[in-house]
């Protein structure tokens, strides 16, 4: 949002980003009412306060958003005029910007990054009894609101944004919001993918932390790796410890495929874990069970001194390691069981590290049907291993993904790009694209109810899915 705003800026236009006042030592950089960019005059940063001063979750911002979008509308209002267009980012953006429509009589675009019915799914796994599940997820998650808010959002935007066709045909045809969303439906879904940041993501840029992350690196392979493969590409994985993201699937790639094994190494990035293979106890509840399996698969096909394991934590730390990761000739490898997106595959693509991700998802779109970078089936270590040896072995086909890979990323994800994505679609809601002939009413818990709205949607798409 912040890149794509200034880059509406530098195009002359005025973009304010709305977001919530907090007054709390923990955040003293969210207290000031107005911020700005500096070298980007026509972007505001306007903070509106709702409810306590303290941080929030956003689990917990459900009952001030009438709150917040009212002192929105006043603060517009006290200004003498209304912005040419909203747009609201995950569900209680929707839905706040459904209320500013209501308010101004102005339309809004929605992005929901994310769906929480799918999240639900995922998480629902985990409970032998689903309806105790249920009651469980909601109450620490509000998932009841966060669904009902999405439905609302979608079906009174003038336009639907997704990041790729993928996410777009397959995100929304889930049960829960098929009667407020049809993603067939060319004149409610626009695909609007967002941008990398070259400044940080390419291969001449250099971070000053640059030779401390190459230092840590060395650290944790002197650490973990056998001092014989120390010269060996690097398969770099980075992704947090869920099991959808599939870890193990990449290990048993190591085990599957020998040659791999003999010809590369496995590099982990555990966010916040810094020896998670052997000290495995700082792992948060939902991360263990992964770690377990990992150190349990590891250890049973004698994997140590193959795979390393390590922390570092963002983006110019992540850039200097897929930039030394081309320098061994290594690989990125994303083997999620389902990717909506992809944002580090485009970001390994953008510094010249040729990827092997998941077909399931958006990274079919962002290879380009893998043109751009190769393909696997994330439940087939096999095929994940024998993809990642086509380019550990064969320096043409590493070259070739390379290339394919920069150019991709540079001429179809950069913000300019995005930027005028945005801008066109808002010319064509204001031109000529129909009003929403129907919509649903806004939630009862925005309109003076204290009660959050329960699952019942989703339960009954639930079924739907699981018979």
């Amino acid at each position: 949002m912040r890149e794509t705003a200034r880059a509406i800026g530098r195009m002359g236009h005025r973009a304010d980003i709305l977001t919530r006042r907090i007054i709390d030592p923990a955040w003293p950089e969210f207290e000031g009412e107005t911020d700005s960019y500096p070298g980007h005059p026509n972007v505001r940063i306007l903070r509106i306060p709702c409810g306590p001063d303290r941080f929030l979750p956003k689990e917990e911002l459900w009952p001030y958003l009438k709150q917040w979008t009212d002192r929105i509308a006043q603060r517009y209002t006290e200004e003498g005029g209304w912005p040419d267009l909203w747009t609201g980012h995950y569900a209680d953006g929707g839905l706040s910007a459904a209320l500013l429509q209501e308010a101004s009589g102005v339309p809004f675009t929605f992005t929901a990054h994310s769906l929480g019915a799918w999240k639900l799914d995922s998480l629902i796994k985990d409970f032998e009894d689903s309806s105790d599940g249920i009651r469980a997820l909601d109450d620490g998650y509000n998932f009841g609101a966060r669904i009902q808010a999405e439905r609302t959002a979608i079906s009174r935007s003038a336009a639907v944004i997704t990041n790729s066709s993928v996410e777009r045909l397959e995100e929304y045809d889930h049960p829960a919001y098929r009667d407020v969303a049809d993603p067939e439906n060319n004149g409610r879904f626009t695909v609007v993918p967002p941008g990398v940041n070259t400044d940080i993501f390419s291969i001449e840029a250099r971070s000053p932390w640059e030779e401390e992350v190459q230092e840590k690196i060395e650290c944790a392979l002197a650490r973990d790796i056998l001092p014989e493969r120390r010269g060996l590409p690097a398969v770099i994985a980075w992704s947090r410890l869920d099991p959808k993201k599939n870890h193990l699937a990449l290990v048993r790639a190591f085990v599957r495929r020998p040659t791999l094994r003999e010809k590369a190494n496995l590099v982990m990035i555990t966010r916040g874990l810094d020896d998670p293979l052997r000290d495995p106890g700082a792992a948060s509840r939902e991360q263990q069970p992964v770690l377990e399996a990992l150190i349990s698969e590891i250890e049973q096909n004698g994997l140590r001194g193959c795979v390393s394991a390590f922390s570092l934590a963002g983006q110019t730390t992540l850039a200097a390691l897929y930039r030394w990761g081309v320098e061994v000739g290594g690989a990125f490898c994303l083997p999620a069981e389902h990717e909506p997106f992809g944002m580090t595959v485009i970001e390994a693509m953008a510094v010249g590290l040729p990827v092997v991700a998941t077909r399931n998802g958006g990274p079919r779109e962002i290879t380009d049907n893998g043109r751009a970078g190769l393909l696997a089936d994330p439940y087939d270590p096999e095929e994940i291993g024998g993809q990642l040896l086509r380019l550990i072995s064969d320096r043409k086909t590493w070259q070739t993904c390379a290339e394919r890979g920069l150019e991709r990323a540079i001429k179809h994800y950069n913000w300019h790009r995005t930027a005028e994505n945005y801008l066109h679609l808002a010319r064509e809601i204001l031109g000529n694209r129909p009003e929403r002939t129907s919509s649903l009413p806004l939630p009862g818990f925005v309109r003076g109810s204290t009660k959050l709205p329960r699952l019942q949607t989703w339960t009954t798409a639930r079924k739907e899915r699981i018979g």
